[in-house]
């Protein structure tokens, strides 16, 4: 039995852990926070108090928040690099710089253990069914060999390329068309409202088009207008994290994104207005204008 570690238990490292249990692999994971440890210990697997307690594991997925907590993990003092026997995987499923990534394989350069480069997406609610987009940079043979518990967490996994960094590249692309995409909702949304149309009708008619009869709008929209702004597993201070790499990319690549820049100001306004709300809580900030709510 493949022995497996989750580094970061928030929402998303539950989420990977729970369904590697299920899998029928040996979980342990590890978290600053002792109630997190306590809630993998109910799903079936064993908390480990450091890294140190890792050190059997074949692989390890890092679901942490920035590249800087990779880095820290992966290589800091008693971090994996040390901890890990020669031949083990490090898997980053956390969403951070493409440079950053790069930064992590330079670090464990030498070290005789394995990288695989997979951001995810599809939230909280795609980590606890399984059902998680997996966008994979590592060797072919890396690939092959840890697959079984990519497909563990994840419905769609895509191999994108060999070099490192390609994922986070990829999921950063990706990550643009998430923030725009949840501008044009809030904003097509709030508008109808100060306009007098109820939330009924928008909603109705928004999700009978192609554009916009989807799960993500629905789901959103669901959301937004039964008043459920915090607590749902998307935090308004990652998406502001995740479109800030969109932008570092684009300015390394010398490329302009001009929705994608005012979907960032959108949510660099909206975590200063609504620091504990969840993305959506952006509508809020649009109803100030009009004083109309959407609701059902």
């Amino acid at each position: 039995m493949k022995k497996v570690a989750v580094v970061g238990l928030g929402n998303m490292g539950l989420g990977l852990a729970k369904n590697l249990i299920a899998a029928g692999f040996a979980v342990s994971g590890h978290d600053l926070r002792p109630e997190r440890g306590r809630m993998l210990a109910e799903l079936g697997g064993a908390p480990a108090a450091g890294l140190a307690d890792l050190a059997g594991a074949h692989a390890v997925f890092v679901m942490v928040m920035t590249g800087a907590q990779v880095m820290e993990v992966v290589a800091g003092a008693g971090g994996l690099k040390d901890t890990l026997k020669a031949g083990a995987t490090i898997i980053v499923s956390a969403t951070i710089q493409p440079a950053e990534m790069r930064a992590v394989e330079q670090a464990i350069a030498g070290s005789g253990l394995n990288l695989i480069d997979s951001p995810v997406s599809g939230g909280q609610f795609g980590a606890d069914a399984g059902t998680l987009t997996l966008m994979v940079a590592a060797d072919k043979a890396v690939f092959a060999e840890n697959e079984d518990l990519l497909q563990a967490v994840g419905e769609r996994i895509f191999h994108v390329g060999e070099a490192i960094g390609m994922g986070q590249t990829v999921k950063a692309s990706l990550q643009a068309l998430i923030g725009v995409s949840f501008a044009g909702i809030f904003e097509s949304l709030a508008l109808g409202a100060a306009a007098g149309i109820k939330g009924e009708t928008l909603y109705e008619v928004f999700s009978s088009t192609h554009v916009a009869n989807t799960p993500f709008f629905k789901n959103c929209a669901e959301l937004i207008m039964a008043r459920k702004f915090e607590d749902g597993g998307s935090h308004i201070s990652t998406m502001v994290k995740d479109i800030g790499i969109s932008m570092s990319l684009a300015r390394e690549s010398g490329m302009p994104l001009f929705a994608t820049s005012a979907a960032y100001e959108l949510f660099q306004a909206g975590i200063s207005r609504f620091p504990d709300g969840d993305n959506w809580a952006i509508v809020k900030l649009l109803e100030e204008f009009s004083g109309a709510e959407v609701k059902w």
